[in-house]
Order: C-alpha cells, then sequence, then structure tokens
C-alpha cells in the first residue's frame, strides 16, 4: 500500500519571523504523527527569506524531541556544502537520540544561489565527487571495524535510512547502482519524472540497504472544505515560485484571489510547468487526484508539501488529505 509523508519546507509567511516558522514545523510534526504519516522530513535551503531549515540537523533535532514514532529525516542534506564525515556524525547523533526514526536524503544540488554556495567555501565549477561522497558517508554508518582509524562518533554501527534524491536521471542512476531508495522532486521540477522511474527501476541492483525498488515522489497538495478556497490557498506557492524564478526571492506570501488569471502568459507556463505535479481542491478532489497520480506512477510512497501562509489552515490541510488517503485506500 502506497503510504504518504510529509515534507516541511518551514516556510516563512509574510509578518513572522524564523523562530514561529521552526515552532510551527513541530506542531506540524505533531500534528502528522497523530494522523498517521510516515516521515517527517525538512530540506536544506541556503539565503532564502522565506525558509527556516537552513540548519537542516538541528531544526530535526527540534523536531525530533516533540514527536515518537513518525520517522525524522532530511529532504535533503545537499552534500555538496558538507564534508561526510559532520554529516555522518551529525545524524549519528540524531539515530543516537531517536533509534529507528531517522532518515537522510541526499540531494547533489548547493540548495541554493552562487553567492551562498561560495559563501560555503564550495566552488560551483569543482569536480562532481558526489557519488564518491555518498559512499564515504554511506561507510561511517557501517559497524566499527578493528584497527579503523577514522570514526563518526555518534555514527558508526547506527541505523540511518540513506536516500538518494534528484530531479533528473542522474540520481536515478545512482540510486539504482547503490541500491538506495530513490526520491524525485517532482513536486517543483517534474519534467524527468517518468524517465527517472524507469531508469530507477530498470537497473536496480539490490543491497544490503534496500531488496528492491523503492520510489518516492514529491507532490504539492493543498486541501480545503472546498475547490476554491483551497485554489486561493494554493496562490501562495504560486506567488513565491513566480519571486524566485524572477529574482525576488522573499517570505511566503499571503493568498491572493485571482492571482493565477493575472498572470502574463510567460509567468504562466512556468507555473503549469514546475507545479503541475500538485493536487489542489476539496477532499473529492484530492481523493481523485491521489488515485489518478498513482495509477499513472505506481509510486511507492508520495512525500506531500504544502506551502500555505496560514498555519491553521496547513495543518487542516493534512488533516483533510488524510482522510481523502483513507478513502482512497493509501496509507496516511
Amino acid at each position: 500500500m502506497t503510504t504518504l509523508s510529509v515534507l516541511d519546507l518551514s516556510p516563512i509567511p509574510e509578518g513572522s519571523d524564523a523562530g514561529q516558522a521552526l515552532r510551527n514545523s513541530a506542531d506540524l510534526a505533531r500534528h502528522a504523527e497523530q494522523l498517521g504519516y510516515n516521515r517527517f522530513w525538512m530540506a536544506e535551503h541556503h539565503n532564502m527569506p522565506g525558509i527556516a531549515s537552513a540548519a537542516t540537523a538541528v531544526a530535526l533535532a527540534h523536531v525530533a524531541t516533540g514527536t515518537s514514532r513518525i520517522r525524522i529525516g532530511a529532504g535533503g542534506i545537499m552534500l555538496p556544502n558538507h564534508a561526510p564525515l559532520m554529516v555522518a556524525e551529525q545524524f549519528g547523533t540524531l539515530a543516537a537520540l531517536h533509534p529507528g526514526r531517522i532518515d537522510l536524503g541526499l540531494g547533489r544540488a548547493p540548495g541554493t544561489d552562487q553567492l551562498a554556495a561560495q559563501a560555503m567555501r564550495r566552488s560551483l565549477v569543482q569536480e562532481d565527487d558526489f557519488p564518491r561522497d555518498v559512499m564515504e558517508l554511506l561507510a561511517y554508518f557501517e559497524p566499527e571495524q578493528p584497527g579503523q582509524q577514522l570514526r563518526a562518533v555518534p555514527g558508526a554501527g547506527l541505523a540511518v535510512e540513506a536516500w538518494i534524491l534528484g530531479s533528473s536521471t542522474y540520481g536515478a542512476q545512482l540510486a539504482a547502482m547503490l541500491g538506495l531508495p530513490y526520491a524525485f522532486a517532482s513536486h517543483f521540477a517534474p519534467a524527468q519524472m517518468r524517465a527517472a522511474m524507469e531508469i530507477y527501476r530498470a537497473r536496480f541492483r539490490p543491497s544490503a540497504r534496500l531488496a528492491a525498488p523503492h520510489v518516492m515522489l514529491g507532490v504539492n497538495v493543498v486541501a480545503a472544505p472546498t475547490d476554491a478556497e483551497a485554489r486561493f490557498l494554493f496562490s501562495s506557492l504560486q506567488q513565491a515560485f513566480v519571486n524566485l524564478r524572477t529574482g525576488r526571492a522573499g517570505k511566503l506570501p499571503a493568498p491572493v484571489e485571482g492571482f493565477a488569471e493575472r498572470l502574463d502568459p510567460r509567468a504562466q507556463a512556468m507555473l503549469d510547468n514546475a507545479l503541475s505535479c500538485s493536487i489542489v481542491g476539496g477532499p473529492d478532489t484530492v481523493r481523485q487526484g491521489l488515485q489518478s497520480l498513482l495509477a499513472e506512477t505506481g509510486a511507492d510512497e508520495l512525500m506531500v508539501t504544502a506551502q500555505v501562509h496560514d498555519h491553521a489552515a496547513r495543518l487542516r490541510s493534512f488533516g483533510i488529505l488524510a482522510e481523502a488517503a483513507q478513502e482512497a485506500r493509501l496509507a496516511a
């Protein structure tokens, strides 16, 4: 049965601040756990005024202390920004504190702009070390061997579930080769979703970590009592996306009526392409959207994100989605 999980970008709404956004994330995680969601992931982004989860491991520690069952993880850690040993120590610490609950999704992109990437002491033209860094990182979680001189403490021998993230076929090939689960960022870059899934499933090699391929797809879901209200709430994400793509990134805007209808054709086409993997509507629309997406993709898991300006409306959206998933016979 397909399961549902949550991706939280810890959005900072206009009129609020990062501290409140992180408190909202912890509240959403507790809510998701009560509703039966499988995982709660947070994402690493830098120099983004509307996202509070830049220090992802720290934010996850905050969230994990308020929950007890739901899996907690990164979706993801942008590995080019970090030394693998330090990532192993951070997530080893989380695994030591919350045994059997920690996921580590690994991404190849910097998760930021060129200015912030340079501030993190990395070059955008450096050699692509991602596969080697992933293998080094995974090795730190293996049981310590006699005479081993370099180890992750905590980390060695701890159960951290590693994932490869991607928005192209590159990550699909690497995940298949390493025998790891694969999460595709179809919630903002759906163009190569089908090709990536086909490559991953066709080339998957079983490993000690995973016996059969497992695909999770990102999807935007904004649910409300009516289709009209859901479309209104969804306009916050639409505004944020246009602002980001036009160099005006900021906090998550308040929703406005008829935003998409007033866009010029170029901006409308950009939104249609980038956000095509979105389900927006009332309970029946959401249920039908879930069923259609799963019939089309056969995804093993869906990771749902909802960039909703009002925190109460965001909590409600995940509740409506959970009920719709039950009616569609998904595990929420």
